[in-house]
């Protein structure tokens, strides 16, 4: 069996376990969406992840969502991410900031009355907070065909700005309701172009976005995210045949780019799971849902048994930034605040003690 603390090669990256940080909302960017100086720490404390990967971060204006969530296609921006992955590199870790382009789960309120767009002019259900209250998501404007190669490059861009930040790489967010998703699932695509209908042509902008981000920043730096069925914020995918199609379809074009790892939020124990890794041949990251906390066991069960190279893990990560120590040595672990999750400042973010610190008191 292979031992969670046993190093492994992801990409360009040489990690030192088999779980690793996965992005974690946390709405904490300073003006004008740039990480500040507790991002730098909230990051820097979590060094011994291995692998981090931040929280989702809109390539374009028009692509956030969320109150408070930071960019990386600015000047200001960029320089803000310098520092977070200076100080992660200095305390031993890596990290990859994740692009999430939100699609239709936006309001013009939380981004200076920026239209929102997505495959088709269907609203999401629900509502979106804003600092107002909570307000109906928009009918969002369907994309123009002539539009989606600039959603392609607003990618592109933000990708060789993580690089230019020092940034270790990307994760292309393509699962969780978000753009690319909607492009993926027929509920929320109902175009007639070439990029709706079949599995193929819903597949086509997400498989256009990872061609482009892997030949400008490299392969080897390049993850990706999908979540197959997840059925969320009416993305829904309740067709099994129509999801075996279209997420088969997308990992086969994929394959051959010779990502660092294809990361997918679903039960890895799923013959659909285990399909498309075979299908992508390469570092699968398993992410067992929303619904679990994943434990060490948990962990070691899906390593062990052979169902994924790496676990991302989230909500332990929260309250313990030495989370690895403390699996490693059994050690009782922090339990997190759900009152501090989103928004704030120090508190519940930069404040959790490390074991350290909490034997010392």
């Amino acid at each position: 069996m292979t031992d969670v603390f046993e190093p492994i090669q992801v990409g360009a990256w040489t990690l030192p376990q088999r779980f690793v940080m996965a992005p974690l909302t946390r709405n904490r960017a300073g003006e004008k969406q740039v990480p500040r100086d507790l991002a730098i720490s909230y990051y820097a404390q979590r060094a011994g992840a291995g692998l981090i990967v931040t929280e989702g971060t809109q390539p374009s204006a028009v692509g956030q969502g969320y109150l408070d969530t930071p960019g990386i296609h600015s000047a200001e921006q960029i320089e803000g991410w310098r520092a977070v992955a200076d100080e992660v590199h200095a305390h031993g870790g890596r990290i990859v900031v994740q692009l999430m382009h939100v699609g239709r789960i936006a309001h013009p309120d939380n981004k200076d009355g920026l239209e929102t767009v997505a495959p088709s002019a269907i609203a999401a259900p629900g509502q979106m907070v804003t600092a107002g209250g909570q307000v109906d998501h928009p009918t969002p404007r369907a994309l123009e065909t002539d539009e989606i190669p600039g959603i392609v490059q607003e990618f592109v861009h933000a990708a060789r700005s993580a690089v230019e930040a020092g940034l270790d790489g990307v994760e292309i967010h393509s699962a969780n309701g978000y753009l690319l998703h909607q492009f993926l699932a027929p509920s929320s695509n109902q175009r007639t172009d070439e990029y709706g209908g079949s599995p193929e042509n819903r597949a086509r902008l997400t498989i256009e976005v990872t061609r482009a981000v892997a030949e400008a920043i490299g392969a080897e730096r390049t993850g990706i995210r999908i979540s197959p069925a997840h059925n969320i914020q009416g993305v829904l995918e309740e067709d099994a045949d129509d999801v075996a199609a279209t997420y088969g379809y997308l990992v086969e074009q994929l394959a051959p780019l010779r990502l660092a790892y294809l990361s997918v939020l679903a039960d890895p124990a799923t013959e659909l799971v285990k399909d498309l890794r075979a299908r992508f041949g390469g570092v699968l990251i398993a992410n067992t849902g929303f619904a679990n906390v994943a434990d060490l066991d948990e962990v070691s069960a899906v390593i062990d048994g052979g169902l994924a190279d790496l676990v991302a893990v989230g909500r332990p990560y929260l309250a313990n930034p030495d989370l690895s120590t403390r699996w490693r040595t059994g050690a009782e672990l922090n339990q997190p605040n759900p009152d501090t999750f989103y928004g704030g400042g120090a508190e519940g973010y930069t404040d959790y003690p490390t074991l350290d610190e909490a034997t010392a008191l």
